[in-house]
């Protein structure tokens, strides 16, 4: 089966995880693919089990001659983003000649030449779209896909060498608990590379430090006709508080190593109001200053309305792989040299994001990242093309050679 007939099937699975959630994983949706993906791998021959938390393994055992050698693994996750829907996915392949691709016409949703430049890279390739109703799932659908269609090549071609390769599909990557509860004793090699990139021949080592800010506003609700010097608007307190902190340091305005402060949430009413925000920079000090300027600015609320007026929670969500990778270089050779052998130029830079790698090389796996080919994430602009989905699958194939 190609990668892409495997990946239309994956987007068929809703697997959109909840950040609100106390369960884990976050959402028993999940599971549905999970299953899916264990069966799979067992009817390839594989050895494969899903655990209680959600997590599926598969162990895939050296080719004859290459039992001594250093085994890795490769890890996708199943969940998609919160942003936008991923059930009741409608995808169509377009040949694409480049301009525009009309998404859904009766809507007016277009993916527009002009809004996303980086489509003019895919002319002549089939590009896998949605209707404009929902994302597509390539973060991380495609990983996967590219990861069960390298699985069957080297169980069906015994002249394609390899190590011990380690699969691991987890849930609930998109809201940081992508490895809280996985079993690392199942993880017998000693690195891996995660398989959660984007376009072909990206290749990542760093990652941004990131934390999440909880901003919760008490204020004072009155009746209108008698709130003079009485009413405190939680809701405007709360606007307030976002106007303090810097203007232009947001995703809109920020690119390569410059880190922002985003607000993805906000809601409330006159007496309550609460702000969720998270924060990125790839340099941790930097980081510390964005937390302290959120504190600077929550006691400047205070003052004014108040030391009951606002609370600032703040939590560390991961940090910068690349204090780990770093010191593997061999790991980062080994994959540009995969992307190479497939005509590929790698193309290393930081990730303007985290991938489950992130939190894994600070347990002991060293863990870049690689390409899956898909564009758009975490919209409903998100496409991947067939050619790409090929491509990444030989790049892996690649890649488990060049540790045989």
């Amino acid at each position: 089966m190609k990668a892409y007939e495997r990946f239309l099937e994956y987007i068929k699975y809703d697997t959109q995880s909840d950040s609100d959630s106390e369960t884990f994983p976050s959402t028993k949706k999940q599971l549905k693919l999970a299953e899916h993906l264990r069966d799979e791998l067992k009817a390839m021959g594989i050895e494969a089990t899903l655990d209680d938390n959600g997590y599926v393994y598969g162990k895939i055992p050296p080719s004859e001659g290459s039992e001594d050698k250093k085994g890795f693994a490769l890890i996708a996750h199943m969940d998609t983003a919160l942003e936008v829907s991923g059930k009741d996915v409608k995808a169509r392949i377009v040949d694409y000649e480049g301009g525009d691709i009309v998404l859904n016409e009766e809507l007016g949703i277009v993916t527009r030449l002009s809004d996303f430049p980086e489509l003019k890279e895919s002319i002549g390739e089939h590009l896998i779209v949605t209707d404009g109703t929902t994302l597509l799932g390539a973060d991380d659908k495609a990983g996967i896909a590219e990861i069960m269609t390298m699985a069957e090549m080297l169980i069906a071609d015994k002249s394609l060498h390899h190590p011990e390769i380690i699969i691991v599909f987890t849930p609930d990557e998109e809201i940081g608990r992508g490895v809280d509860k996985i079993d690392m004793s199942r993880i017998t090699v000693p690195f891996g590379y995660t398989v959660d990139g984007g376009a072909v021949g990206n290749l990542e080592y760093e990652t941004f430090n990131a934390s999440e800010a909880t901003v919760k506003i008490h204020g004072v609700s009155v009746h209108p006709g008698s709130a003079k010097n009485k009413m405190k608007n939680a809701i405007l307190i709360a606007m307030e508080y976002a106007s303090l902190l810097p203007q232009h340091e947001i995703p809109f305005c920020t690119e390569k190593r410059e880190g922002f402060y985003h607000l993805g949430e906000f809601t409330g009413n006159v007496e309550e109001a609460t702000l969720s925000y998270i924060l990125r920079d790839h340099d941790a000090e930097k980081l510390k200053e964005r937390e302290n300027m959120m504190q600077r600015a929550a006691s400047f609320i205070k003052s004014k309305y108040g030391e009951a007026s606002i609370e600032v929670e703040i939590k560390e969500m991961y940090r910068n792989m690349g204090e780990i990778v770093s010191k593997h270089p061999e790991l980062i050779e080994a994959a540009s040299d995969a992307m190479k052998e497939a005509g590929v130029q790698p193309v290393i830079e930081p990730i303007r994001g985290g991938t489950d790698g992130s939190r894994l090389s600070f347990m002991g796996l060293p863990c870049p990242n690689l390409c899956t080919g898909g564009y758009n994430g975490h919209s409903r602009h998100e496409y991947v093309s067939v050619e790409s989905l090929d491509k990444c699958t030989e790049i892996l194939i690649n890649l488990a050679r060049k540790f045989a």
